[in-house]
């Protein structure tokens, strides 16, 4: 079991020091930050546990990251959205065996 959140965190390097800078149009589409086109860049990644989409944490944020008390884990901004609304905590994992079970009961029954 991981004692901080930071056991969690991953790695993002991207280094474009020798190469052309990447389109921010496209940078922004592909959820990273400006900075990570030009340059060295690095920076901390996380998973979130709700739809398992891997987030490069941008140094530049100043507002704070959605931490799930239900999971106790950070989550990105789309699922926070949504638990925002639902006030429900469900992982990725939940889902899965939510379908699993749905799958094999209709298999059962013949459906």
């Amino acid at each position: 079991m991981a004692k901080s959140l930071r056991d969690l965190e991953g790695y993002y390097m991207t280094d474009h020091r020798h190469a052309a800078p990447v389109p921010e149009d496209l940078l922004h589409r592909s959820g990273l930050p400006p900075a990570a086109g030009r340059g060295l860049f690095e920076a901390p990644t996380y998973t979130c546990k709700h739809c398992q989409r891997i987030v490069v944490m941008n140094p530049d944020r100043s507002r704070e990251r959605t931490f799930c008390r239900g999971c106790n884990h950070l989550i990105c901004d789309e699922c926070a959205a949504v638990k925002a609304v639902t006030l429900r905590c469900k992982t990725f994992d939940q889902v899965l065996d939510e379908q699993i079970t749905a799958a094999l009961l209709q298999q059962s029954t013949g459906g």
